[in-house]
């Protein structure tokens, strides 16, 4: 992978500093000098203290990366939303795991884009996982092409300038207990009786849920959803808590004979280009399992921006 930039300042510049103004870490310029990468200026290979002067063009090749082997490429229906040289958005739907796991190891999103970075021929072949999601919940996932590009994604998770905006099917009508804007701000821990299960306790680590309230119909509340930290089943613990768990959730609320899983999607992300100095939006439609519940429910999206899907 190639970058190149032109120093501009009339000040002079140490390369090692102008590098780090275009992100490039330290574990990056050393991935760099012994795994295979150059660094050039003006055509020729520069050191790290090399002195940069007005007009200077740097060029970068990033080292090449190894595909780890244990994500096998499988052939999958790959539904992109977004894809450049960086970056890779993909609506996942529903039952398919986002990586691979003892249970589930082959047929998961990450084997599905390693075949189709192949197919694509594409410089690197590393499957980097910017998002996940839950297996039965579906929607927007985020990926990058090669590990510059993972490293500044991960830097905007942490600092929440990458946005991931849900829709949910929450059982009951919230109205009668709670605001229509509100956070939930309720500590999550490892249940005592079922490994895979969450519950908010006491010794918990804090967790935050973002959420309004856009439609009431039978029973049932459309949410909206933003997460503020990234718990293990965070949404769902949350709203279970609330004693308005989600539709379709059999593991923290009840079974829906309409929806095998729980009424959760991922139906925005916006994130920051970088390399293009933009921000970047991108939806995904709702799936029918959760429209048809929508329907039975009698819940429909208001007038706004919701509507747009």
């Amino acid at each position: 992978m190639k970058f190149e930039w032109q120093y501009q300042d009339a000040e002079g510049c140490v390369l090692r500093n102008f590098l780090r103004r275009h992100k490039l870490s330290r574990s990056q310029l050393t991935k760099i000098k012994f795994a295979g990468g150059t660094i050039l200026v003006n055509g020729q290979e520069a050191h790290t203290n090399a002195q940069l002067v007005q007009n200077d063009v740097v060029t970068v090749y990033l080292a090449p990366e190894v595909a780890v082997e244990h994500v096998i490429p499988v052939k999958g229906d790959l539904k992109v939303v977004f894809e450049d040289d960086h970056f890779l958005v993909v609506d996942k739907p529903a039952f398919v795991a986002s990586l691979p796991a003892p249970n589930h190891p082959h047929n998961t999103m990450a084997n599905f884009v390693k075949q189709y970075l192949i197919d694509q021929n594409a410089e690197s072949q590393a499957v980097h996982v910017v998002t996940r999601l839950d297996r039965d919940t579906s929607g927007l996932m985020m990926f990058t092409k090669h590990g510059f590009a993972h490293s500044l994604l991960d830097k905007q998770l942490q600092s929440k300038e990458l946005q991931k905006t849900y829709v949910a099917i929450a059982s009951g009508d919230m109205r009668l207990d709670y605001p229509q804007h509100a956070w939930i701000d309720r500590p999550i821990k490892r249940s005592d009786d079922f490994y895979m299960r969450r519950v908010v306790g006491v010794g918990g680590k804090r967790s935050l849920t973002e959420y309004w309230q856009e439609a009431h119909g039978t029973d049932a509340t459309l949410v909206k959803l933003k997460l503020l930290t990234g718990r293990t089943h965070q949404i769902r613990v949350h709203f279970a808590s609330l004693r308005h768990p989600l539709i379709g959730d059999n593991l923290y609320g009840v079974a829906d004979d309409l929806l095998p899983r729980q009424a959760l999607h991922c139906r925005e992300l916006t994130f920051y280009h970088p390399f293009e100095e933009r921000y970047v939006t991108v939806q995904s439609e709702l799936p029918a399992d959760f429209q048809a519940v929508m329907n039975q429910r009698h819940l429909a999206f208001p007038a706004g921006e919701l509507n747009k899907i």
